[in-house]
């Protein structure tokens, strides 16, 4: 029978409200799989021929997937693979890597409805990919540096009438002493300008500061659009609102029709099915791209502001237009 794949992390309680919405209201078929679960848990076979594409199963410790049956994949960061424990340093690098062609490939070559394709997701992970296709699609974008320079850095700064900001290019998550830790986006001042002693160990972004009324998150499914305004009510918040959830509130809103035709053509040229995108809305109203998350958070959105976001997702792994 017609089967979802959802691939994601064992932990992932958003994922568990798009597979109840899936099994408990609509009776769909869901085989759900963390990376984890491979080689130890879970069990593949896959063939292919001239005659016929990749066919076999997906076995694990509960049930099996008949490869032919999957009509949607749902694909939202699992966990690594976990081998046996005895492996040595380089087996398990070997195995990693044999793992993800094999078990990996054969997923992706699945011809099915993605949300979204880990290929594309990955590419669009890239900030800078992001922002260019921004531009080609007619969103505003914040003049920004990519540099390890600091003689360039200062030459950007001169540039700026305004202050300027610097943020992670990548994941803004590190883990130090086994804690967990985040960087912020931060606002440099002139000692910052003046000690740039680091900024030649690795890539950084810097950005012109953008006066804004609120942000919006903006959350793509498909062809809907669900944004939120995000309020700010403390200096850090206002700088990056991740750094304050607590001084958040929510308000539902539209958005402006040539934004969303811009939005449309960024997601359409990523090849994305869902996005988490973030905006600056100025004083005057006008709304500024900053990213998109192919992989991002939506769940405390839907809680602050009622949007039917598990719904959309669920929509959209069987093709279901509201």
């Amino acid at each position: 029978m017609p089967t979802v794949l959802v691939i994601a992390s064992r932990e992932d309680w958003p994922t568990d409200r798009v597979v109840k919405i899936l099994t408990e209201d609509r009776c769909a078929d869901v085989f759900r799989l963390d990376a984890e679960d491979f080689p130890q848990q879970l069990t593949l076979a896959g063939q292919i021929s001239d005659q016929h594409g990749w066919t076999g199963r997906l076995s694990s410790t509960y049930r099996s997937l008949d490869l032919s049956e999957v009509t949607s994949c749902y694909y939202r960061t699992p966990n690594p693979f976990r081998f046996p424990e005895g492996m040595s340093g380089p087996e398990r690098r070997f195995a990693m890597a044999q793992a993800r062609a094999g078990l990996g490939g054969i997923i992706a070559a699945l011809d099915c409805r993605w949300v979204s394709h880990p290929s594309d997701m990955s590419r669009a992970e890239y900030k800078p990919v992001q922002l260019s296709t921004a531009r080609r699609s007619g969103l505003a974008i914040p003049e920004t540096l990519v540099t390890n320079s600091s003689d360039e850095l200062r030459q950007f700064a001169d540039s700026i009438p305004g202050p300027i900001i610097c943020k992670p290019i990548a994941s803004p998550v590190l883990i130090e002493n086994d804690e967990l830790r985040t960087v912020f986006t931060r606002m440099l001042n002139e000692d910052d300008l003046a000690d740039l002693r680091g900024i030649d160990t690795t890539a950084h972004m810097f950005q012109a500061w953008m006066a804004k009324q609120h942000e919006v998150r903006l959350t793509v499914i498909g062809d809907r659009m669900f944004a939120a305004e995000v309020h700010a009510d403390s200096e850090a918040a206002r700088i990056d609102w991740r750094s304050d959830y607590h001084s958040l509130t929510y308000e539902t809103t539209d958005v402006p029709p040539h934004v969303a035709e811009g939005v449309r053509r960024l997601m359409s040229a990523l090849n994305l099915r869902f996005g988490a995108l973030d905006f600056i809305v100025s004083p005057m109203g006008e709304w500024t791209f900053l990213e998109v998350n192919p992989c991002g958070q939506w769940d405390w959105i839907q809680h602050a502001t009622g949007h039917p976001i598990a719904e959309a997702i669920a929509d959209e792994l069987q093709g279901v237009t509201p």
